[in-house]
């Protein structure tokens, strides 16, 4: 770890761009912040603050710094399956059942909400702010496009995982854009100066301020739901593809994409991870690579350095755009090879390459005192939305 911006950053990221270096020392002069700001090694250039950096305060939150998709994050499921006990063609059926099942891609959802999503939606009414609630309401259960995704994986042991990464569709994207904004105006009537009119906050103690946290709340808690359902869908088109049911050993859900309020050093603070996950001694957390890679199951440290986080990926090293111009579709085969997926779209997943991502070794290095590897996940088969 070292520092930078005379010490309010604290940086584990050995592969650390100057857009982003210069954007996390703009947050880093934010007059809320509780203590430095922390960039996790897979820390890149985003929409207001940086990805991969973790925000404490004592009395304002940044929604733009929670981002669009409140409470992305992964999930994971072992199950009492070995790898020797997947037929040769299991993995290119599940891809198969993965797209039947689950609605996945810009504008695919549910043709009607599950009884599932229903019950879930009595037990946690929508916030009076969220409009098209029942659109969120169909959208409960479905994947995403972008780098959302399904995986198949092993472990060092052989045992079979389910791995994911989804987050609150468009409920959540509505109710972040609609406090963002409210924010800006805020601070553009006060005559505020920011570096960037997207850092702007919402103060405790202010009606804002509670209407946010609560729509906040929400939004995490169906985040979190969301994964839940994913997880049992690509569990059904398993057992589907196979021909017999399969148990669950194990199941981990973690967002990375959030705010909460903890204790810190005998402090309470609101804690913003974008792009972070929670590292807490003994918390269980996912780590994905890039598509079809490798990932990893990790247990924290608990350092207080970093407010107990850890990376939530990789991390871009290519924008989508540059992706795209620069990278090929051989060569996206050629990394998918053995692995089944979604070949005949490669052309518009290209924008999830391997190489558009940073070295998963060196992320992980970089967090040896974060967080300790508890299982080292090598793909079978990946599924995603394609828009």
């Amino acid at each position: 770890m070292e520092t930078f911006a005379d010490g309010m950053v604290r940086n584990w990221a050995s592969i650390l761009d100057e857009a982003t270096k210069a954007q996390a020392e703009a947050t880093a002069a934010l007059p809320i912040l509780a203590g430095p700001i922390a960039l996790m090694p897979d820390a890149h250039f985003g929409w207001g603050a940086t990805v991969g950096s973790v925000i404490a305060t004592e009395s304002a939150v940044i929604p733009s710094a929670v981002g669009v998709d409140i409470g992305c994050g992964m999930a994971a499921r072992r199950l009492d399956l070995r790898l020797d006990q997947l037929g040769d063609d299991t993995a290119e059926r599940w891809v198969a059942q993965a797209a039947a099942l689950i609605p996945a891609g810009l504008g695919h959802w549910h043709q009607e909400p599950s009884d599932e999503a229903r019950a879930w939606f009595a037990d946690h009414p929508p916030p009076p702010t969220l409009k098209k609630a029942e659109r969120a309401l169909v959208q409960l259960g479905t994947l995403g496009s972008g780098n959302h995704f399904v995986e198949l994986a092993s472990d060092e042991d052989d045992a079979v995982w389910i791995l994911l990464h989804s987050g609150s569709r468009g409920g959540g994207n509505q109710l972040a854009t609609r406090h963002t904004e409210k924010a800006k105006r805020l601070h553009a009537a006060l005559g505020t100066e920011l570096a960037d009119p997207e850092l702007a906050w919402l103060q405790q103690g202010t009606d804002e301020f509670d209407a946010y946290v609560r729509d906040l709340g929400w939004a995490q808690a169906y985040a979190r739901q969301n994964r839940a359902m994913l997880l049992q869908g690509a569990h059904a088109a398993l057992d589907t593809a196979l021909g017999r049911r399969t148990e669950v050993v194990r199941d981990v859900n973690c967002h990375h994409n959030y705010t909460e309020l903890e204790q810190h050093e005998g402090r309470w603070l609101w804690v913003t991870r974008k792009g972070a996950i929670r590292a807490g001694v003994d918390d269980r957390g996912l780590i994905p690579g890039s598509m079809g890679q490798r990932s990893y199951v990790v247990r924290g440290l608990g350092n207080p350095l970093s407010y107990e986080s850890c990376s939530h990926g990789a991390g871009r090293a290519l924008s989508r755009t540059q992706a795209r111009k620069t990278l090929s579709v051989e060569t996206l085969a050629e990394r998918m090879g053995g692995r089944a997926w979604q070949a005949s779209d490669a052309r518009a997943l290209l924008d999830e390459h391997p190489e558009a991502y940073k070295p998963l070794e060196v992320v992980m290095r970089d967090q040896a005192d974060l967080v300790k590897v508890e299982h080292e996940l090598q793909a079978i088969a990946n599924y995603k939305g394609v828009s």
